[in-house]
């Protein structure tokens, strides 16, 4: 809708992943190096991981673009829990007939009756499988057997696994040692760094035929700091910001559009917080200042393991140690900020309770993750929802906290319960402050506003 009033072709920030506007960082050029010297050099297993929209499958899809045409591909990209026989996939991906009448003897055969042919009519056979990271450990380990089809000096199968870092996890596991041993290149791809943000802005830009000057460098510092380096988040601010800007019918998209963009889409709760986005805490002297706090996350991306912050160990107080709870002044709420805690385990809420009362932050529940109703609870008095969970959470937990947060539809701050633990033992001091400073930041800026008057608040704006 915009991109006649900005000079455009097209949009320049789809959240597809279009390989025309691949911009390759640093890191984005190791892991495509990575890739290509996995494939010349025949390596059996190649692994490619990152988080959440890190730009992985916009990798596959140009690598696809430029493989050669002896290389025969079989790309598999629905992978879940349910994901059922492996090798059923694999015929589809390769588009082998079979029939469901097959046994799993029948297919094996098929496939290495198929691999074999590939190989010789001098065509290699590369088997990709995006989203890797929900497969189990015993379908990976059936993946590995599959690959003991190769033989002497020739990979006939060379295998590649793209996926979020739960696969790195996973793979870690004692049952894949084997399967480890077999992995020859193996890259970990990271968020961009503040100048690769603002060289991706420009560069959407320019390859939708743009002016660059429409996002000046200091609004590209801010999507930085919003979206924490994550090209997917980066492309979803700027694009919206876009919109916001043809609706005021300017040329050019400013720092504080990006400001309103990011915090009208954080009051709703389903935008991530990253690290990098909290408000300005004061001088850098202050105790917390050089700590980031615990990182939220919306609900999809409930299951992800490693996406909270941690502290430096210089933070810790002694274990076990009980110490008072002294509040910030700046983070002293104004009137109640109202919050429920849900959580799985009765003495983390309690801990959590105790770290935030002192801030006026009043506790108006506590509720398990596995509640059955919530017709007790009224959500008009309730301004946040904390949840502290775990990766390991029960998945009907999951989804029965999922409905409540869509029937509530309130701010939602998931905390990483092995933080709340960490805290409990006396191994961060800090914690206290990091948390309430998340919680602030949930809240619509008028409302913000409203409960407290920070000088550094004012400074974001």
């Amino acid at each position: 809708m915009y991109e006649a009033h900005f000079g455009l072709r097209e949009k320049p920030f789809s959240l597809l992943p279009d390989p025309s506007f691949l911009y390759f960082s640093k890191k984005h050029s190791t892991a495509f190096a990575m890739l290509e010297y996995g494939l010349a050099n025949q390596a059996g297993f190649t692994v490619i991981t990152g988080g959440i929209g890190t730009g992985k499958t916009t990798l596959l899809r140009h690598l696809l673009n430029n493989l050669e045409q002896s290389t025969t591909v079989g790309m598999i990209t629905n992978t879940h829990r349910a994901f059922g026989e492996l090798l059923q996939w694999i015929l589809v991906a390769f588009n082998i007939e079979h029939t469901s009448q097959d046994t799993k003897a029948d297919m094996y055969q098929a496939f290495v009756d198929f691999v074999i042919n590939e190989y010789a009519h001098n065509r290699r056979t590369v088997l990709i499988v995006d989203e890797a990271q929900n497969m189990d450990a015993e379908t990976l380990e059936e993946l590995r057997m599959l690959s003991n089809i190769n033989a002497d000096k020739d990979q006939v199968l060379q295998i590649i696994l793209v996926g979020q870092d739960e696969l790195r996890d996973t793979l870690r596991s004692p049952r894949l040692v084997q399967f480890c041993q077999r992995i020859v290149v193996d890259y970990q791809l990271t968020q961009l760094t503040l100048e690769d943000t603002r060289e991706l802005i420009g560069h959407r830009i320019s390859v939708a035929g743009g002016d660059p000057a429409i996002f000046p460098e200091e609004a590209r510092n801010v999507v930085h700091r919003y979206s924490g380096g994550i090209p997917r988040l980066v492309n979803l601010l700027c694009d919206m910001a876009m919109v916001y800007a043809f609706a005021e019918q300017s040329d050019a998209v400013s720092a504080s559009l990006i400001e309103e963009v990011a915090r009208e889409k954080q009051a709703g709760g389903l935008f991530p917080i990253m690290d990098s986005a909290a408000p300005p805490q004061g001088p850098a002297t202050h105790p917390s200042a050089a700590n980031p706090a615990p990182t939220a996350k919306t609900p999809a991306e409930m299951p992800v393991a490693g996406a909270l912050s941690r502290t430096n160990e210089d933070d810790s107080a002694e274990p076990g140690q009980d110490t008072e709870i002294v509040p910030d002044p700046e983070l002293i709420q104004k009137r109640p900020l109202r919050i429920a805690i849900a959580g799985e385990s009765p003495v983390l809420r309690r801990h959590l309770r105790k770290l935030v009362e002192p801030y006026n932050i009043e506790v108006v529940a506590e509720i398990p993750l596995n509640i059955d109703s919530n017709e007790a609870i009224d959500p008009l008095s309730l301004d946040i929802l904390l949840v502290d969970m775990d990766e390991e959470a029960d998945e009907d937990c999951a989804d029965g906290l999922c409905d409540l947060i869509t029937e509530w539809n309130l701010p939602v701050l998931f905390n990483d319960s092995e933080l709340t633990q960490n805290s409990l033992a006396g191994k961060n001091a800090k914690f206290s402050y990091q948390l309430v400073s998340k919680l602030i930041s949930l809240l619509p800026p008028e409302t913000n506003q409203s409960l407290l008057d920070l000088p550094s608040l004012e400074r974001s704006q």
